[in-house]
């Protein structure tokens, strides 16, 4: 009884895991799509794909690694569940590979977030230039130089 009980539970674990992987993959193809066209479609606001690109690549590849990390996890713990000892120690090597996903997730957030600070800067630049303002410093302009010094 408790065997039958277990594989139906790694059953249903196996379904709802496929299940919210096509979900999650389904809410990315759709968000992307609608972020976008809200992001262009705003009259008062200038479209700049080349900004709206590098957040949604870093995003993307961010889900890539936490899917894959989703995946890694539901290994261990099916490995765990089993006891078998040759899958105990598979877990090890699983488990090195999530710390690694984790590291990969940290370096894409940090990338994502330099070269978007980096695009907002020179969009900054860009407009002041266009409107004259080149000579004026705003507040958030001398607080960026109080950063660096």
């Amino acid at each position: 009884m408790e065997d039958s009980t277990n594989d139906l539970r790694k059953t249903l674990a196996k379904d709802s895991h496929s299940l919210t992987l096509k979900r999650a993959a389904d809410r990315r193809s759709d968000g992307r799509f609608r972020r976008r066209e809200i992001a262009c479609d705003d009259a008062d606001e200038e479209c700049d794909a080349e900004a709206w690109e590098t957040l949604s690549s870093g995003i993307e590849r961010v889900q890539s690694v936490l899917d894959q990390n989703r995946a890694l996890i539901q290994q261990v713990n099916d490995n765990h569940q089993s006891k078998i000892p040759d899958n105990l120690v598979k877990n090890v090597a699983l488990i090195r590979e999530i710390n690694g996903n984790i590291n990969k997730v940290l370096s894409i957030y940090s990338d994502l977030s330099v070269n978007f600070t980096d695009l907002v800067r020179q969009r900054k630049a860009v407009s002041k230039n266009i409107n004259g303002n080149v000579g004026a410093k705003s507040g958030s302009d001398i607080m960026d130089a109080a950063a660096v010094q």
